[in-house]
């Protein structure tokens, strides 16, 4: 028996030695420091939601900007559109946290999803070496075996009149025989360099401190900040066919042009009008263009 069966039959929190536990001492030390956005990153070994936790306490006014959840493993984690997402312990990234950008108007507050999906795009490639696109508004891409895969995605939340909950899932060291669906994959099966979570973790939070940042000094304007660009060239959407799926079950179908100053995707259709979209799922319906 190698030691790795060993700790497979002995179970427990070592039980698998490809996935050890997050050191949320060292996170702490690393993330936290006066005058930065993140003011505390809390480690649990599982919770239902980090989103619904979060929210809960920022509502109750016992969390505030900066606070950082994040779990080892999530049993009713949600996604976009209430889907849920499952994963096995400590084989990804899952975690929220608190904003309350005072200084930018409401109306803008939409872009916290994609500005998010942004930096954990960025931080992840930077840490993982694994290119990485956007599928609107906020799915992150990686390629498997020369396909598309969904590898995270994002869920913003409002919690009370004042604050934002955030809240990202990731896989990490997924397998192949673990992903819940086909169209899934992970870090690990993209040929990732590296698949240690606390770096790519540091990465992604430092990241996300920096583009919110920037958002919060440019008053939210996403132009003005370099988002809206920097959203579109990595976001694998555009330039392709697509078809929305919107509320009330309608849907749209045409090319998706760009993302416009308030976040939404532009479809245009084959009448020639070119429809924002701001809700719905969006449907790939034909493959990337060649780079």
């Amino acid at each position: 028996m190698t030691p790795r069966d060993a700790a497979d039959a002995g179970g427990g929190r070592w039980s698998d030695l490809d996935r050890p536990p997050l050191d949320a001492t060292a996170l702490r030390r690393g993330l936290v420091r006066e005058g930065g956005l993140w003011t505390g990153v809390d480690v649990v070994q599982r919770t239902g939601s980090t989103n619904s936790d979060l929210v809960a306490a920022a509502a109750a006014g016992e969390a505030g900007e900066g606070a950082v959840l994040v779990a080892e493993e999530q049993t009713t984690g949600r996604g976009r559109l209430d889907r849920r997402w499952t994963a096995p312990p400590r084989s990804g990234l899952f975690f929220s946290v608190v904003l309350t950008p005072s200084e930018v108007p409401v109306a803008r507050w939409g872009w916290l999803p994609l500005l998010t999906g942004v930096a954990v795009a960025t931080g992840l490639s930077r840490a993982a070496g694994v290119d990485t696109a956007l599928k609107w508004p906020n799915d992150l891409l990686v390629t498997v075996g020369g396909e598309e895969r969904k590898a995270g995605g994002i869920l913003a939340e409002r919690a009370g009149e004042r604050a934002v909950v955030v809240g990202v899932g990731a896989n990490v060291t997924l397998r192949a025989a673990e992903l819940p669906v086909p169209q899934a994959g992970s870090l690990a099966l993209a040929g990732a360099v590296s698949t240690d979570r606390d770096t790519l973790l540091r990465s992604v939070l430092r990241s996300l401190e920096e583009w919110y940042g920037r958002w919060r000094r440019a008053g939210g304007d996403p132009a003005q900040c370099g988002l809206q660009e920097t959203y579109a060239a990595g976001c694998a959407t555009l330039g392709r066919a697509v078809r929305a799926e919107l509320p009330g079950d309608r849907s749209i179908v045409g090319e998706a042009v760009a993302v416009d100053g308030d976040g939404r995707l532009v479809i245009a259709t084959e009448e020639g009008v070119q429809e924002p979209v701001g809700a719905g799922d969006i449907v790939h319906l034909r493959p990337a263009r060649p780079a």
